[in-house]
C-alpha cells in the first residue's frame, strides 16, 4: 500500500488558501466588473477628449485640377431628393395601378 505524503504547508499560507477557497467566485466575480468598468471608463475618456487641432492634410490645396473640382461642386448634397428613376421605354411599372 502507497502511502500518500503531502507536503507540510506554511502557517502563513493556510489562512489564505482557505480564504481563497471560500471566497473564489465572490473575487472573481468583483476582478471581471472591475475591469469592465475600468474599460468603460478609459473608453468614455477617449470619446471625450477633443481632437488635436493640429492635423494638417497631405493633399496640397492646389492638387485638384479644375475639372474635378466643377464635378464635385456639381454633386447634390444629401438633404436634397435625387431625380426620379426613368423606366426603359417599352415597360411598364408592374406595381403601379
Amino acid at each position: 500500500m502507497a502511502t500518500t505524503t503531502k507536503k507540510p504547508q506554511s502557517n502563513l499560507l493556510r489562512p489564505v488558501g482557505a480564504f481563497f477557497r471560500r471566497f473564489h467566485f465572490i473575487i472573481f466575480f468583483v476582478f471581471i466588473v472591475g475591469c469592465l468598468a475600468a474599460s468603460v471608463i478609459l473608453i468614455n475618456k477617449t470619446l471625450t477628449e477633443s481632437s488635436s487641432q493640429d492635423y494638417t492634410s497631405t493633399i496640397n490645396a492646389g492638387s485638384i485640377d479644375q475639372a474635378t473640382l466643377e464635378r464635385i461642386q456639381s454633386l447634390h448634397p444629401s438633404s436634397q431628393p435625387g431625380p426620379a428613376p426613368e423606366l426603359p421605354s417599352g415597360r411598364i411599372n408592374p406595381f403601379a395601378e
